[in-house]
């Protein structure tokens, strides 16, 4: 029997709550791989170097609770 949509939410957030930490680890393990590319860019210094400083002050965050609404929004259009 097809799971209703209310359950194939439930199980996606709770997969994405379990997780929230190895996600958050590799976003963070993947930042020296972030301004590397950026830096082959032909930008100017000025540029890469704002850039880079967004990227050592950005955070990583999972909103388990805000990804279930904005799915469960999407699939009932």
């Amino acid at each position: 029997m097809p799971r209703s949509l209310e359950e194939m939410i439930s199980t996606g957030q709770a997969k994405m709550t379990r997780k929230a930490a190895q996600m958050t680890s590799s976003y963070n393990a993947a930042k020296s791989r972030m301004k590397t590319g950026y830096g082959a860019t032909p930008f100017g210094p000025t540029r890469k170097a704002n850039y880079n400083s967004a990227i050592d002050a950005a955070t990583h965050r999972v909103d388990a609770e805000k990804w279930a609404r904005n799915y469960g929004a999407k699939m009932r259009e």
